[in-house]
């Protein structure tokens, strides 16, 4: 069983809605999945809306720093850019030839896009297409995504069934959703879904006095501290994130007795966070300070890609009737 997973680099610095909806989840699966897992930077996606050389340079560097930091582990899983790997381009043409207009056309990511005004370039119409050869080029069997990414998968399979079809083979494997686990949408600061769009996010690696800011700037309502408070609202959800369940009901029972500030409440909620984030911020900072073994560890990792995807791409090329590239 192979698992993969991709994240493209779009100078976003990671919040808790991040790690708690994806990347703790993507790190869990090592555990199952040992020796098993591809995490690649989606580097050639972020063409469709980051121009500027250096700036896709260094916001692939953040995502590698990233995903090491939350505890990806170049030992038992494969991290590398999705540009340093030429196979899944040449998929990918060769995936569009079978893949109808209208089935882009209905993608819901390309319609959002361009209703906030994207322009409609030919890569974001054909992003999909790139995504299924990113999933396809390494007969994965499970790629994690959430209820609202499904029509990504389900497009990949489309696609695959279809040159499948067309070629009268079975030469590329269906993947399957792995549905991540369901996390209540993690709030904001004001209450809404945790978004940089929003501007209401609370970093995971950004300095102590930064998150301590967003946290204690969590908006509340003006009960006085000596009343009764129910345990609901965006502070005590994020608290939730990080309590046992024995300690959530404590902290509700304490709530709703009086007496509890929602000062007291933030305080908490720091330590805690500055807790289980602080190790990650450390293991940041140390690969940060070795920029060549961060590179040892990209190109490693798209070595082992490469050693995976060739197969798949050379019995595409070779049911296709194309020749083999020793002849």
């Amino acid at each position: 069983m192979r698992v993969l997973a991709g994240m493209q680099p779009s100078g976003e610095a990671l919040h808790l809605g991040n790690y708690f909806g994806a990347l703790r989840q993507f790190v869990s699966l090592q555990d199952e999945y040992d020796q098993a897992a591809l995490y690649f930077i989606a580097d050639y996606h972020s063409m469709t809306t980051v121009r500027g050389a250096d700036d896709r340079r260094r916001f692939t560097r953040e995502v590698a720093l990233d995903y090491l930091a939350a505890g990806v582990d170049p030992e038992r899983s494969l991290l590398y850019r999705q540009s340093d790997v030429p196979e899944v381009t040449e998929l990918s043409w060769m995936l569009s030839t079978v893949t109808p207009m209208g089935v882009l056309e209905r993608a819901h990511a390309y319609k959002d896009r361009i209703a906030q005004g994207q322009k409609a370039d030919l890569g974001l119409f054909a992003y999909p297409v790139l995504m299924a050869a990113d999933i396809l080029l390494y007969h994965a069997d499970l790629v994690p995504v959430g209820q609202d990414q499904k029509q990504h998968l389900e497009m990949t399979r489309d696609i695959a069934q279809r040159f499948n079809h067309a070629y009268d083979c079975e030469v590329l494997k269906l993947p399957d959703p792995y549905i991540l686990e369901e996390v209540a949408v993690v709030p904001g600061t004001d209450g809404r879904k945790m978004s940089k769009s929003y501007g209401n996010v609370i970093p995971m690696f950004a300095s102590k006095n930064a998150v301590e800011k967003a946290v204690m700037g969590i908006v509340t309502d003006s009960t006085p501290v000596e009343d009764p408070k129910e345990p609901a609202g965006a502070l005590f959800e994020l608290y939730n994130l990080f309590a046992n369940e024995c300690e959530r009901v404590h902290m509700a029972q304490r709530a709703r007795a009086g007496g509890l500030g929602y000062g007291a409440v933030k305080k908490e909620l720091l330590e805690r966070l500055l807790d289980l984030f602080g190790p990650m911020r450390e293991r940041r900072v140390g690969y940060e300070k070795r920029p060549h073994d961060l590179e040892d560890i990209l190109r490693r990792g798209a070595a082992g890609a490469r050693e995976i995807g060739a197969p798949v791409l050379a019995a595409c090329r070779e049911i296709a009737g194309f020749a083999s590239r020793s002849e």
